[in-house]
């Protein structure tokens, strides 16, 4: 099979456009559904639904569609692999929870370019399963997220935490401190569970006989940027980790409401794969990471 093929498909799928997709990459829509088609022909079924509106996937499609993406990954990685000039230089690829991408992780990143200036580096915020698959599939060479991995392949060592906090905006009329069977009274903006940050929360309020289904949630967002923003808009509170917050801290943006008798912190796990060890390079530089993570966190 043409890996050509899959690239197009993907990016039909995702763009839901013949014509776009024809357009930037510089060739004939007619060119672009025949390489779609022998696609289809190859798989022995239908992928797209072809409209004046556009494009649609099927249900086998939408199947395809699931795992294309790692095979296209997993393709530039193989490339990376084969064209690296020898392993002391390469493309060392990490994956994190959103938060810890975006708030813990870039001063750790400035240090090891320091310690191993001849690697390059990729850090991409992903969902805490999503990174243990694609470290099983060679996608990513570490992740850090907030639990330890599922998979007993993975290894992992803890090099920080983070705590969730109750957030409002810093005008917003609450008290300091606040029973959390009392917090039923007021809006919430939440995070989804793909990161594992909300768990700690259900576990809480279910010691008091409460569900999520029991707060007035005006919706569940993958962002923590999303949530921060509906909150400084006053729209509710929210529960949040406290490293993607410091700054509206301390720029009096937000404000951390105390609940009686509650705390919650979440460990930041270093992951990675059992056979490192087998790859001296990469062994070395999760061996220097896991000894500076702790002590520079941003």
């Amino acid at each position: 099979m043409n890996i050509e093929y899959l690239k197009y498909f993907y990016q039909v799928a995702t763009m839901g456009s013949i014509s776009k997709v024809a357009k930037e990459a510089h060739i004939s829509q007619s060119a672009l559904s025949q390489q779609i088609f022998k696609l289809e022909e190859i798989l022995g079924c239908q992928l797209l639904e072809r409209s004046n509106k556009g494009v649609e996937l099927t249900s086998k499609g939408k199947i395809v569609l699931k795992y294309v993406e790692n095979i296209l990954k997993t393709y530039d990685t193989m490339l990376e692999h084969l064209y690296s000039d020898n392993e002391s230089t390469r493309i060392i690829k990490i994956e994190a929870c959103w938060p810890i991408a975006t708030y813990s992780l870039p001063c750790v990143m400035y240090k090891m370019k320091n310690k191993f200036p001849k690697h390059n580096y990729q850090l991409n915020p992903n969902e805490s399963d999503r990174i243990e698959e694609n470290i099983l599939n060679d996608i990513c060479d570490l992740g850090v997220i907030y639990k330890q991995p599922k998979n007993p392949e993975l290894c992992h060592y803890i090099i920080g935490k983070d705590q969730i906090v109750l957030v409002a905006p810093f005008k917003y009329q609450i008290p300091q401190e606040i029973e959390l069977k009392d917090l039923i009274k007021y809006s919430f903006i939440l995070l989804n569970d793909k990161n594992y940050v909300i768990d700690p929360i259900k576990s809480e309020i279910k010691k008091i006989g409460l569900r999520m289904e029991d707060f007035k949630i005006l919706y569940h967002s993958d962002s923590v940027e999303s949530v921060k923003s509906s909150i400084l808009n006053q729209f509710g509170l929210g529960f949040l980790p406290y490293t993607s917050i410091k700054k509206e801290l301390y720029h009096r943006q937000l404000k951390i409401v105390d609940i009686k008798g509650f705390s919650v912190e979440c460990d930041m796990h270093l992951i990675y794969h059992k056979e490192i060890k087998k790859n001296p390079s990469l062994n070395e530089f999760i061996q220097y990471f896991k000894k500076i993570a702790q002590r520079s966190l941003c």
